[in-house]
This record gives C-alpha cells, structure tokens and sequence, in this order.
C-alpha cells in the first residue's frame, strides 16, 4: 500500500501528481459549459466540476481555473450573466474532449468541434444540441478561492431541456438512459452501471430498495 504525507506529494514529478491528484476524487460529471460573449461570439469548454448546491432555488456551482488570458467562458458569463450546462453522450465524447484544447481568443469550440448550438428563446448563452440534458443557468454569484487562485461559479436554474421519458414519476433523472457519461481525471471517460436506489436512511433501520 502506498502512503505518501504532504512533502512526499509535492516531491512528486509535475505530470504524475496532476494525474494522481485529479483522478484521486473519483468519477465526476462530464459537462460542456456554453457561453456567449455580448458581441455575440460563442465558447464551449468541457469541465469535470459541476457541483449541486440547494434545490429552493435551484443552484449549482462549478469550479473554473485560474484566470487566464483566454479564459473566455468566465469573461462571458460575467459581462452576459447566463451560461449552459449540458451532459455528454458516448456517440460524441471525443469532441467534447477536444473543447479543452486551448484555441485562441474569439474562435468557437462549437465550430472547432464541428458541435451543432442550440438556443430557447429568451435566452442568451447556447446549449449543445445533441445532449440529452440541457440546463440553463443565470450567474448569482462568483466567489475567488484564495488557496489556488480558483474561481466558484454559482449559479441559477433557468430552463431545463430533458426528453419527459428520462424523468421518473417522482422527478429523479436516469441519467444511464440519457446516457450520461463521467470522467476521473482529465481525460478518462467511462460509461455508468445504474446499482440501485435506496430508500432514506433511518437510524436503526436498513435501507430498502426503490
């Protein structure tokens, strides 16, 4: 078994640290962030950070790196205020990926990655039209993390774009058959296996299957 303190994982060569340390966590989401500038300028990036954060109102969050200069995505949501969220399918996992290349400044990763936009009316910021859940956020708050110069993006619930058959009498989404996939790490993706849903948990009481 490897056990490695604080000083031992910094000693760590750079790539094998940033493997170890973003696959560390676990399976996380797979969403493509789409937004749009005020000039009408389109950006798409895939991130693994999307976060749930209350469900009155219904908000969530996601981490964006450091600022950088061509860090369109956190340009466009603070001078638009809205933003997508949108799962990523099998069928075209590889385009999403390609998003996180670092294209120059005003170019569109919709059209980079040959990835077809598309938009409700009343709302600014583009969704991605071939996934199977599109939410649709407004910013309500923005948050710079001191400890790694990292910024928490908070935002609302807007619109939602989900096909009736994916959501259960009760409201809960199968995401396996939206097929949804998840990633660890940076760059590996992996389909999921639905285990089961289990009643509330009770003290003293042993949860059952629902």
């Amino acid at each position: 078994m490897a056990i490695l303190n604080s000083n031992q994982i910094r000693e760590l060569e750079k790539q094998y640290r940033v493997n170890l340390i973003n696959s560390l966590i676990g399976f996380k989401p797979a969403n493509l962030v789409g937004t749009i500038s005020e000039d009408g300028l389109t950006n798409l990036c895939i991130i693994s950070s999307a976060f749930h954060m209350g469900s009155n109102p219904p908000l969530f969050g996601m981490v964006i790196r450091p600022e950088r200069e061509n860090n369109d995505t956190l340009k466009n949501i603070q001078s638009v205020g809205q933003y997508t969220l949108n799962n990523v399918s099998p069928d075209w996992y590889r385009k999403a990926h390609q998003t996180s290349a670092s294209y120059p400044s005003g170019h569109s990763e919709f059209k980079e990655c040959n990835l077809p936009e598309f938009y409700l009316e009343g709302f600014k910021a583009p969704f991605v039209e071939t996934s199977t859940i599109k939410i649709g956020l407004e910013l309500r708050e923005i948050i710079d993390i001191k400890a790694n110069g990292t910024t928490i993006v908070i935002g609302e619930v807007l619109h939602l774009s989900i096909d009736e058959a994916f959501i259960g009498d009760d409201g809960f989404i199968d995401h396996e058959s939206a097929k949804t996939i998840t990633v660890a790490g940076l760059d590996a993706y992996y389909q999921t296996n639905f285990l089961g849903r289990l009643s509330y948990a009770k003290p003293g009481i042993e949860p059952q299957n629902i």
